[in-house]
């Protein structure tokens, strides 16, 4: 990858620093002595913490799950059951194991082997870092930070993890997925030419609103509803898009330059939506002049599309989760076509993978600095929409915004709260929005 070197996150201070606490601390080893057993622990027990925890035990390998954290009670102890029941006496979490509140990853951490990180985003910058100086191998779940200040955090300890051969998987699970390794490896072989545009989307109805429940506090109100709140979700177009996002990043094989556009709350304007837009539409330049137009956004009722196409000098590509790619040359003839008949799940085999790699003993997976670029390429687009400001790669990154509470307390204030009507202020580009860049 051409521009992003590490002397470019120097600028603002942190990396360095940040790395030189980690380095001191030396490697665990991986298996306690004389067992063959991989222990595990899971930090964050909501859904996406669950399916990875099935994802891993469908790895084939020898795991045992010996740790579970999340801040709420509730939260763990239903995931608890959900896969006690699934895998039995391959869940060794006795209450003495279950970590409750915001530090309680600390703990799990220590327990374990390899450490699963599936809560909120706005969590993993500190996660992955606190993972990485225990020395320990990570699936640390998309996107992986929510600011420019997280980003250089897990850029730091994806160095150190480096140094350590610790393996680390993003899940960006696309990576993962026969059909966009296959299609685009044969791109980058050069099949259809040098790509100079491309549209990636990720268009579709939203998801849940968990009501106000009476005695909440602010803080606990905002981490039930962490999706629309920017210091754990960091948008949608971070949270979900950074998906194609990535593919858009993979298939020109460098980041952006440049980034602008535009987004609003054009249908989701209730108090219930916290902070968010519903949708936003970004262009990406980079280097070489080329631009891949981004869509996202959260519309009922509407038609829905999540994939990526791309075209080039010599014909043109279509790609999609749904196991599908075609490429086609510039007369509209098929020169490739993936065949989607008995493909692996993606969200398995990057488990899969990492567990057959921890298990030999091999260090293999490198993933936190693609997934950092890839998080950091929608944080910027987030914040050209917010500011409608055309946003260039390497002034974004000396922001020192940080985005998360001045403390982390069930009666602690996020920077963002409610007026006296209950609703949230969001962005209006030109008027409210030096707290994004």
């Amino acid at each position: 990858m051409q521009h992003f070197k590490r002397r470019d996150f120097i600028k603002a201070g942190s990396l360095l620093t940040g790395a030189a606490a980690l380095s001191s601390v030396p490697v665990s080893s991986v298996f306690a002595a004389g067992s063959d057993v991989i222990k595990i622990a899971l930090i964050g027990c909501g859904g996406r913490g669950t399916g990875a925890t099935f994802d891993a035990f469908a790895s084939g390998q020898n795991l045992k799950l010996v740790a579970m954290a999340d801040a709420f009670q509730d939260n763990l102890e239903k995931t608890y059951q959900t896969i006690k029941e699934k895998f039995g006496d391959k869940v060794d979490v006795p209450d003495s194991r279950k970590y409750v509140g915001f530090d309680g990853y600390k703990a799990a951490i220590r327990d374990a082997d390899v450490v699963l990180l599936a809560t909120p985003p706005g969590f993993r910058p500190i996660h992955f870092e606190e993972a990485v100086k225990a020395g320990k191998h990570v699936f640390m779940e998309k996107p992986v930070a929510v600011d420019i200040p997280g980003i250089r955090k897990v850029l730091a300890a994806a160095a150190e993890a480096k140094k350590k051969k610790l393996n680390v998987v993003v899940g960006l699970q696309r990576r993962y997925q026969t059909n966009y390794r296959e299609a685009i490896k044969r791109i980058q072989d050069g099949a259809i030419g040098d790509v100079v545009s491309g549209q990636v989307y990720w268009n579709s109805g939203g998801v849940w609103v968990r009501p106000r429940e009476p005695k909440q506090t602010e803080m606990e109100y905002q981490m039930r509803n962490w999706f629309y709140f920017n210091w754990l979700c960091g948008d949608h177009i971070v949270e979900q898009h950074v998906h194609n996002i990535d593919i858009a990043n993979w298939v020109k094989g460098k980041y952006p330059v440049s980034i602008q556009g535009t987004g609003s709350r054009a249908h989701r304007t209730g108090k219930d939506y916290g902070e968010i837009y519903d949708n936003f539409a970004i262009e990406l330049t980079y280097d070489d002049g080329a631009v891949v137009y981004s869509q996202c956004r959260h519309f009922e009722g509407v038609s829905n599309r999540v994939d990526e196409t791309f075209q080039a000098t010599n014909g043109r590509a279509f790609l999609s989760a749904g196991n599908q790619a075609i490429l086609w040359d510039t007369n509209g003839n098929e020169i490739y076509r993936h065949d989607p008949k008995g493909n692996p799940n993606a969200y398995q085999q990057e488990h899969k993978e990492l567990f057959a790699a921890i298990a030999k003993n091999e260090y293999v997976f490198d993933d936190a600095q693609h997934g950092a670029y890839s998080t950091l390429t929608g944080i910027i687009g987030r914040n050209a929409c917010y500011t409608g400001k055309i946003i260039k790669w390497e002034e974004a990154l000396t922001s020192t915004v940080d985005l998360s509470p001045d403390v982390y307390a069930w009666d602690a204030l996020p920077k963002i709260v409610p007026n006296e009507n209950g609703e949230y202020p969001y962005p209006i580009p030109g008027k409210n929005t030096d707290r994004y860049i």
